[in-house]
């Protein structure tokens, strides 16, 4: 993903939380009611990670395969261990679990859409 565009970025970045926030939104519900809170910290966690994933990570020199490994497992625990501060009644293996399921939807969705030459 070397030289990426902002603009690229922020098309990824959009789709990303529309995926993740169908994930995360309705797993967080028992944590917090309000859907307006819970979107707004989902948008957050996002701005958290997914801006390393895309223009940092990258750059560290690793291959491909171990840039994918490294930028995944960043925005799974950061995400994970962020939804547990902002959650606490989620509990930490819940806001993991949410994560893991986020993350691994849009990655798959990211990996099909790069796979039919969509994005």
């Amino acid at each position: 993903m070397t030289g990426v565009t902002v603009g690229a970025w922020l098309e990824a970045f959009v789709l990303t939380y529309v995926i993740e926030a169908a994930i995360a939104l309705p797993m967080l519900r028992a944590a917090d009611p309000s859907l307006a809170r819970r979107a707004a910290l989902c948008w957050f966690a996002q701005l958290v990670t997914h801006p390393a994933v895309w223009f940092i990570i990258p750059r560290l020199g690793l291959s491909d395969p171990v840039t994918v490994v490294v930028a995944e497992i960043w925005a799974l625990v950061l995400e994970g261990v962020f939804y547990a501060l902002v959650f606490p009644s989620a509990g930490l293996r819940h806001a993991i679990l949410v994560s893991i399921a986020a993350n691994a939807a849009s990655f798959s969705v990211g990996m099909a859409l790069r796979a039919f030459h969509v994005m």
